[in-house]
């Protein structure tokens, strides 16, 4: 580690001297309208955004939650800690002050380091996937993937700054350049990707992490709001980009067919103009009959009191009289009785399941027959 970077005593000292003496007239962040953020948007680092930790927030935004909604789970209790960091409440910042005079550099944090891996490896790996793999408008995008080994040091430097930790990022850039040539032996580029970002991960928190002894100038809100949109649009591009130049699906007989090409078919295939002639023949009657007409319609057509698969089961026509459907139900009966099967378990499963079905359709349909009978007589 260079001069620069070690921390000696005094400098500690000198440090923590003058950050206590800095007036502290910035408003007070309140917990329970941080808790009220994450509730709100949680997944996309609102709670961070309101208590000033930009970099946290865009983390949060690019890894939806924290890598996939566990950082978002954790900070449940840890919010109230954010926001005695974001007010220097002065019994968190005494504390801290003893960590510091006891500890010349952050000590190991299971959890930073895991999301600085993950962070690293999430923003390369979608870099290098958002990259187009054929030719746009005659130009060839792949000399791009040089970058990668970059945005994996990016992700894990900005970890590595939350908070009231800091590090240089120039160490871990040049590591992850340096390992380059790797993948040339490895073939494989997610392997790849996957050791540049647990090697680039443990330089930062080795030789570059090291205190933020300085007191922190808090950036303006619309500051804060450009950067997070403007990470949050790149992010978002990134990804529509993987999704329409490079996604694919793969087939019943097991080739892979690009996303684009499978939507696109998707809007010719039978399946959707059933459904565009549906939804088109069902506006038009909305218009003539009414919307709630409709609506009570597409209710009856959704069978929820299970009628019209009642009539199903006992293979009888929707307008099939009471006597009907009592012989059906009879015969049905006697013909998948349980004790009547002769077979193995399996079989007299399947009976046992048939005959309860069976009954189960009588019950329904006799139900809507004591419903009418109570119409009837209501309206006499």
């Amino acid at each position: 580690m260079s001069g620069r970077n070690r921390v000696s005593a005094n400098g500690i000292r000198s440090a923590l001297t003058n950050d206590a003496s800095c007036p502290k007239e910035r408003a007070k962040k309140s917990t329970f309208i941080a808790y009220f953020f994450w509730m709100l948007g949680g997944f996309f680092g609102a709670h961070h955004l309101y208590l000033g930790r930009i970099d946290h927030a865009i983390i949060w935004a690019t890894t939806l939650g924290g890598y996939f909604g566990i950082g978002c789970f954790r900070d449940i209790w840890r919010i109230p800690t954010y926001v005695k960091d974001a007010n220097e409440d002065p019994n968190y910042m005494e504390i801290w002050k003893i960590i510091v005079r006891q500890n010349k550099k952050p000590q190991f944090s299971t959890a930073r380091f895991v999301g600085s891996l993950a962070t690293g490896h999430l923003w390369g790996e979608l870099f290098r996937c958002a990259i187009p793999e054929d030719e746009i408008y005659g130009m060839n995008l792949k000399p791009l993937l040089y970058l990668v080994p970059g945005v994996v040091a990016l992700g894990v430097w900005v970890v590595g700054n939350i908070g009231r930790e800091q590090g240089s990022i120039w160490l871990p850039l040049l590591t992850a350049y340096i390992m380059y040539p790797l993948l040339y032996y490895i073939g494989d580029e997610s392997t790849w990707l996957n050791i540049v970002a647990v090697v680039v991960a443990l330089v930062f928190d080795t030789f570059c992490k090291e205190w933020k002894l300085k007191p922190r100038k808090k950036p303006s809100v619309a500051r804060s709001l450009v950067a997070y949109t403007i990470s949050v649009i790149i992010f978002w591009t990134l990804f529509s980009s993987y999704f329409y130049f490079n996604a694919t699906l793969t087939d019943s007989e097991g080739e892979e067919i690009k996303v684009t090409e499978a939507v696109k078919h998707f809007f010719t295939s039978p399946i959707w103009l059933d459904l565009k002639d549906t939804l088109k023949t069902t506006w038009e009657q909305a218009k003539h009959q009414g919307f709630w007409a409709t609506w009570r319609q597409l209710v009856d057509l959704s069978d929820p009191r299970g009628e019209i698969n009642a009539y199903r089961v006992l293979d009888l026509s929707t307008t099939a009289s009471e006597s009907e459907i009592t012989t059906r139900w009879r015969t049905l009966s006697k013909e998948h009785h349980p004790d009547k099967v002769k077979g193995d378990e399996e079989e007299k499963r399947f009976a046992q399941d048939k005959f309860m079905e069976i009954q189960q359709a009588y019950e329904i349909l006799s139900r809507k027959k004591n419903r009418r009978q109570r119409k009837n007589r209501r309206a006499g």
